[in-house]
C-alpha cells in the first residue's frame, strides 16, 4: 500500500471514529441553534450551502453587499501537472500557469451576496468572476477589485459599477508561491496610507521582483505601483487588520501566540528549522509574537480584525477577535501597551461552535457593526495530503450580533457627496471611515476640508484627516512641518511614516527630523522614526540615530534597540564613513543602547564580512574603546562574526589576510595578558593564529587539569580538528579519567577525518568502554561514512553483536546512500522501512486495550513525568522540545495514539529534524532549536545539543524521521497506558 493511501486510510479512520458528543453535519440553522454565544448576544445563519462552499474571504463592498470567494479549487490548482510533494503538502508544479483568463480554468469563484427579501439571510449570489485557481483575497477601491490569484495581483476594472469586469484583469504581481494552498498569500487589506496590505503563509516561498520570503506581511501601492515586504517572519498568517492609530497586527499559527505585531521593517520569528534564517543575515536578533496570557483553543488563529463598530459593548472596541481554527470558535483577545509594543491576553469566547465541523476561515466587520464569520464546515480540518477528498458541498456564513442590532443598512458610498463622504471620516463604525476614504481616493476631492481637520485637538479626527490628504496627494514637507508639532502622538508618528515612504526628503527636512529626534516624547513615534531611518540615505539618517543614541531611553523597550540595529545595519557598508563617523565616539560608550546593543552587532557584522575592509573598521572601533575592561566585551561579537564568514574556494589569501591583520595582533597581544580567556583562546585560533595552540593541548591531556576546564578545553580544540590530536585523544578516551573527560575527548575526535580513529574505537567498545561511552561511540562512529562502513564491516565479521546497534542509529547509516552499507544493514537487521498498515493495526489495538478499563488520572501525571516530559509540555509542566500538548487535539484519541505509535507519520513542520552533512563528512541528525547566520543548533531526543558552525556545514536537509521513538510506548504496561490518556485527555489545570 502506497503513503499516501495508508495516511488517507488513517484520515477516513480518525474521522469514523470521532467523538459523538460533537455536533457533526447539522443544517445550518440546527448548527446556529448549538452554538454559544455571551449574554446580551445572538447568532444566526446568514448564508450557506449551494449559495456558499467552501468559503475562505469575505468582505462588504461600498454598497453593503457580501462579497466571498469560494475556494472550490483548493487543494491543487487546475492544469498544472505535479511533479514532486513533500512531507508537509509543498508541491512543485511543471509550470507557471498563464493568469486568468489565458491560464487553466479553475473552480474558485468571486460570488456577490444579496438578500433580496431583506429577512437578514443572504438568498441569492451572482458570480463577478469565476474560473479563478487559487483565489485567496480581494479588495474594492480604484474603480474595481484587486484579487489574489497565486501567483498574481491582479486588478479587474469595473468602472459603470455593472458587477462584470470591464475587461481582462491587469496582472499587477507575479511570483507568489503556490506550493502549498493553505499557506499561500491571502488577506488583502487596505492600510490607511493607502496601501494594499497582504499575509503569505508558511510554506510557500514568493519572490516579488527580486525579493524572496516565506512568512510575512507585503505591501502594494496602486498608484506609484512599488512593492515592499513590510515585515518579513511570523509563521503561517492568514488575516490582519489595523487598529485605532493604523497599527497593524497579524494572525499566526503558533500554539500559545494569537498575534503579530507588525512594524515596519522588522524581522519576525519564523520557522527557522524549514525555512532557514532571515533573509538578512545580519539581522542579528528578531521580534517574537505578542506574549499571550491564558492561552485557550488550538493554535491556528485566522481572519483577525480589531473591533472597531458601534454596536457591540464597548469593552470590545480596540480588541482583537479572531476564528481559531481547531478550537472551532471565535474568541477575542485583549490588547495592552508593552513599551513600543504590545500584549495580549485571552478575553473570552464570543462563538462556541460545540460543532467539530465548524472551520472558521475568515472574519469581517459590517456596516451594522456585527461580526461575520466564514465556516468552511468540513469534517476534515488537517491537510495531510494533496489527494485527500474534501467535501465541496458545505460552507456557511454566520452574524454575530449584540441583540437588537438592526439588520444591513442600505448604502451607497458612490451616491453620497463629498461632504457626507467628509463626514463618515468621524463615524464610530470603522466599516464606515474605509469606505469613506476610499471613495474620497477615488475621487482626489476634499482637500481643504482635510487641511483644516488636520488641527483637531480630537486625535483620531485628526489622524483620520491625515490618511485621508496623504490619499488623495495632499501629503507633501510642508504639512508635514506643521504636524511634527502636533499635539497627538499618533499624528507625528504617521508624519514620519509617510515621509519615509517617500525616501527622498530635503536638507531641510532631515535637519528638521534630526532635532525632533532629540525631543521626541513618545515611544511609540520614536519607533516609527527607527524604522523611517532604514528608508533615509545614510547621511540624512545617521544624524536621527545618533541623537536617540545619545538619549539613550530606549534600550530596555522590547522593539525599539533591534529597530535601530536595523537601520544601522541598513547602512553599513553603503554609508560606511557615515556609520564609522559617529561609533568612533567616545560618547557612544556613554550610551547603553549604543555599547550594549548596536555597538556589537556593528562589529559582528564588519567582520563577517571577511574583508581587509570590514576587519579594518573592527580594529578601529575596538582601539576606540575607552579602556580594556570595555575593550573586552567586543571579543565575543568578533568571534561570532568570525565563524559567519564563508568558506570558500581560494580561502588561503583570506586566511593569510587574517592572520596578518591589525586586529589579529591587537587580539594576540590581548591574549597574552589574559591566556585563561577562553574567548580571546578561540579568537586567535579563529583568525588564524597558532601561538595559543601549544599551551591549549598540554593543559587539555594534563591529568592534573580539571574535569570542567578540560571540558572546555577540548571544546576549543573540536575546533581545529588536527591530525596530531588523534593519538593524545584516542588514549583519553582509554584513560580511566572521568566519564565527561572522555565524553567530550570522543566528540573531539569525532570531529577528525582520520583512518587510526575508526579501529581505535571499534576497539575500545570491544574492550572495556564502559555503558555510558558506547552509545556516544556509536555515534562517533556512525556520524561518518568510513567509520560507519568500518562499524558494519565489524558487525558483519561477528565481532560486534548486531543487536547493539539502536534502529534510530541505523537510520543516519542509510543517509549515506550507499548501496554496499544498505545490503549489510539489510543482512543483519532487514528492511528500515516502516510498514503502516501493522502501526495502524497497532493503534487501534491499543485503543480496545485503553477502553477496557478507565485509568487513573493522578498515576497518569506521572506517567507523563516520567516517559513524555523530557520532551512535552502539558498544563505548564515539561519541556517544549516537542510540541505543546495543551494546545494539541489531546481528546482525538486516535489521533494520539497514531502519534505515539507512529510518530513520523506527520510531524508539525516547527518540530522537524534536521540532517546536517559538515564540510568534514559529518552527517549529524536533530531539532534544530536555533538558527542563524552563525550556524546552526540540533538537539536529540537526550536534549544534548550540538553547535555547528555556518562555514562547517556542506548541507543541510530535513529528516523524515521524527525525534521522538517509535517505540516509547511498548515501555508502558496496559494500565500505565491507560493512566496516561487518562491524563491527557483531562482539562486539568
Amino acid at each position: 500500500m502506497t503513503k499516501n493511501a495508508i495516511v488517507l486510510l488513517v484520515s477516513a479512520w480518525l474521522i469514523g471514529t470521532s467523538d459523538p458528543t460533537w455536533a457533526e453535519g447539522l443544517s445550518p440553522e440546527e448548527a446556529a441553534s448549538r452554538m454559544t454565544v455571551p449574554d446580551g448576544f445572538e447568532v444566526r445563519a446568514v448564508a450557506s450551502e449551494p449559495l456558499v462552499r467552501q468559503p475562505v474571504c469575505i468582505e462588504f463592498d461600498d454598497r453593503g453587499r457580501l462579497w466571498v470567494i469560494q475556494y472550490l479549487q483548493y487543494p491543487n490548482p487546475e492544469g498544472l501537472k505535479r511533479i514532486q510533494v513533500d512531507r508537509y503538502s509543498r508541491t512543485k508544479y511543471d509550470r507557471v500557469p498563464e493568469p486568468p483568463p489565458h491560464g487553466p480554468r479553475g473552480a474558485d469563484r468571486i460570488t456577490i451576496l444579496s438578500d433580496t427579501n431583506g429577512d437578514g439571510r443572504f438568498d441569492e449570489g451572482r458570480d463577478f468572476i469565476n474560473g479563478l485557481n487559487l483565489a485567496t483575497g480581494l479588495a474594492f477601491g480604484h474603480g474595481g477589485v484587486f484579487v489574489l490569484n497565486v501567483p498574481y495581483l491582479l486588478f479587474y476594472p469595473d468602472r459603470n459599477r455593472d458587477d462584470v469586469p470591464d475587461s481582462d484583469p491587469e496582472v499587477l504581481l507575479t511570483g507568489f508561491g503556490m506550493e502549498d494552498a493553505h499557506s499561500v498569500a491571502n488577506s488583502l487589506t487596505w492600510g490607511p496610507d493607502g496601501w494594499l496590505y497582504g499575509c503569505q503563509g508558511s510554506t510557500v516561498t514568493a519572490n516579488i521582483r527580486g525579493i524572496e520570503f516565506q512568512q510575512g506581511v507585503w505591501r502594494y501601492h496602486p498608484q506609484t505601483r512599488e512593492f515592499e515586504l513590510f515585515c518579513e517572519g511570523g509563521g503561517n498568517s492568514w488575516g490582519l487588520d489595523f487598529d485605532r492609530v493604523g497599527q497593524l497586527y497579524y494572525s499566526t499559527n503558533y500554539g500559545g501566540h494569537v498575534l503579530l505585531h507588525g512594524v515596519q521593517g522588522g524581522y519576525f520569528v519564523k520557522s527557522f528549522a524549514k525555512h532557514g534564517a532571515l533573509h538578512n543575515p545580519f539581522a542579528y536578533g528578531y521580534f517574537d509574537h505578542a506574549p499571550h496570557q491564558n492561552f485557550r483553543g488550538g493554535h491556528v488563529t485566522v481572519g483577525g480584525i480589531i473591533y472597531q463598530g458601534d454596536s457591540f459593548p464597548d469593552s470590545f472596541r480596540g480588541q482583537y477577535i479572531s476564528g481559531d481554527l481547531l478550537g472551532h470558535g471565535v474568541y477575542w483577545h485583549k490588547i495592552t501597551p508593552r513599551g513600543s509594543t504590545v500584549g495580549t491576553s485571552h478575553g473570552g469566547e464570543l462563538l462556541v461552535s460545540n460543532d467539530n465541523w465548524f472551520a472558521p476561515t475568515d472574519v469581517t466587520m459590517g456596516p451594522d457593526g456585527a461580526v461575520y464569520v466564514s465556516d468552511w464546515h468540513d469534517a476534515r480540518t488537517a491537510h495531510p495530503d494533496p489527494d485527500a477528498d474534501w467535501d465541496r458541498s458545505n460552507g456557511r456564513i454566520y452574524r454575530i450580533s449584540a441583540k437588537g442590532t438592526p439588520q444591513l443598512p442600505s448604502i451607497d458610498f458612490a451616491k453620497l457627496s463629498t461632504t457626507e463622504l467628509l463626514k463618515r471620516l468621524t463615524h464610530r463604525n470603522q466599516w464606515y471611515v474605509r469606505r469613506a476614504r476610499m471613495e474620497l481616493t477615488n475621487r482626489g476631492e476634499g482637500h481643504e476640508s482635510l487641511t483644516t481637520s488636520l488641527a483637531s485637538p480630537d486625535e483620531l479626527v485628526a489622524l483620520e484627516s491625515l490618511w485621508a490628504l496623504n490619499a488623495i496627494g495632499g501629503f507633501n514637507e510642508h504639512v508635514a512641518e506643521g504636524l511634527l508639532k502636533s499635539v497627538h502622538a499618533a499624528v507625528r508618528g504617521w508624519t514620519v511614516r509617510l515621509l519615509g515612504d517617500t525616501k527622498s526628503i530635503s536638507a531641510e527636512m532631515a535637519h528638521r527630523l534630526d532635532k525632533f529626534a532629540e525631543t521626541e516624547p513618545s515611544v511609540q513615534v520614536r519607533q516609527q522614526l527607527a524604522a523611517t531611518t532604514a528608508r533615509f540615505p545614510a547621511a540624512q539618517a545617521l544624524p536621527m540615530i545618533n541623537a536617540n543614541i545619545n538619549r539613550d531611553i530606549d534600550n530596555d523597550d522590547p522593539f525599539i534597540p533591534l529597530l535601530w540595529w536595523w537601520s544601522i545595519e541598513h547602512h553599513s557598508v553603503s554609508g560606511r564613513q557615515e556609520v564609522m563617523r559617529r561609533f568612533l565616539r567616545p560618547s557612544l560608550w556613554k550610551s547603553r543602547l549604543g555599547r550594549e546593543t548596536l555597538l556589537p552587532r556593528l562589529i559582528r557584522r564588519y567582520t563577517a564580512e571577511g574583508t581587509s575592509e570590514g576587519l579594518d573598521c573592527v580594529a578601529q572601533l575596538v582601539k576606540a574603546a575607552p579602556d580594556d575592561a570595555s575593550r573586552d566585551t567586543l571579543w565575543q561579537p568578533i568571534l561570532l562574526g568570525c565563524r559567519e564568514i564563508p568558506r570558500e574556494t581560494g580561502s588561503a589569501e583570506r586566511q593569510t589576510m587574517l592572520r596578518e591583520h591589525e586586529l589579529t595582533k591587537l587580539v594576540l597581544a590581548r591574549w597574552q595578558a589574559r591566556p585563561d580567556d577562553i574567548t580571546l583562546t578561540q579568537l586567535a585560533l579563529a583568525l588564524g593564529d597558532r601561538t595559543p595552540f601549544e599551551r591549549i593541548v598540554r593543559e587539555t591531556f594534563d591529568s592534573k587539569t580539571e574535569t570542567s576546564a578540560r571540558i572546555i578545553l577540548l571544546g576549543i580544540l573540536a575546533d581545529v580538528a588536527e591530525p596530531s590530536l588523534v593519538e593524545p585523544l584516542l588514549t583519553l578516551i582509554n584513560s580511566d579519567q572521568p566519564l565527561l573527560a572522555r565524553q567530550a575527548a570522543l566528540k573531539t575526535v569525532a570531529r577528525i577525518e582520520d583512518p587510526r580513529v575508526a579501529s581505535a574505537l571499534i576497539a575500545a567498545y570491544q574492550s572495556h568502554a564502559s555503558e555510558g561511552l558506547k552509545p556516544q561511540i556509536r555515534d562517533a562512529l556512525l556520524g561518518r561514512k568510513t567509520s560507519a562502513r568500518a562499524w558494519l564491516t565489524a558487525v558483519d565479521q561477528g565481532d560486534i553483536a548486531a543487536k547493539e546497534t539502536p534502529q534510530e542509529q541505523l537510520q543516519r547509516i542509510a543517509l549515506f546512500e550507499d548501496p554496499a552499507m544498505d545490503e549489510l544493514i539489510k543482512k543483519h537487521w532487514g528492511q528500515l522501512g516502516v510498514n503502516r498498515g501493522e502501526k495502524l493495526a497497532e493503534a487501534r489495538r491499543l485503543s480496545n486495550d485503553i477502553r477496557a478499563s478507565s485509568g487513573n488520572l493522578t498515576v497518569g501525571q506521572a506517567v507523563f513525568k516520567k516517559h513524555c516530559a523530557t520532551c512535552h509540555q502539558l498544563f505548564g509542566e515539561g519541556t517544549k522540545l516537542g510540541p505543546d500538548l495543551t494546545t494539541a487535539n489531546r481528546k482525538d484519541r486516535d489521533f494520539m495514539l497514531i502519534s505515539l505509535v507512529d510518530p513520523s507519520s506527520a510531524i508539525r513542520k516547527e518540530y522537524t529534524s534536521f540532517i546536517v552533512q559538515t564540510r568534514d563528512g559529518r552527517i549529524l541528525t536533530g531539532l534544530a532549536i536555533s538558527r542563524d547566520n552563525s550556524g546552526i543548533t540540533l538537539v536529540n531526543a537526550k536534549s544534548e545539543k550540538t553547535m555547528i558552525a555556518a562555514n562547517d556545514i556542506d548541507e543541510l536537509r530535513e529528516s523524515p524521521i521524527s525525534l521522538m521513538p517509535d517505540d516509547l510506548y511498548r515501555q508502558l504496561k496496559p494500565q500505565e497506558l491507560r493512566d496516561l490518556f487518562s491524563y491527557l485527555e483531562s482539562n486539568a489545570r
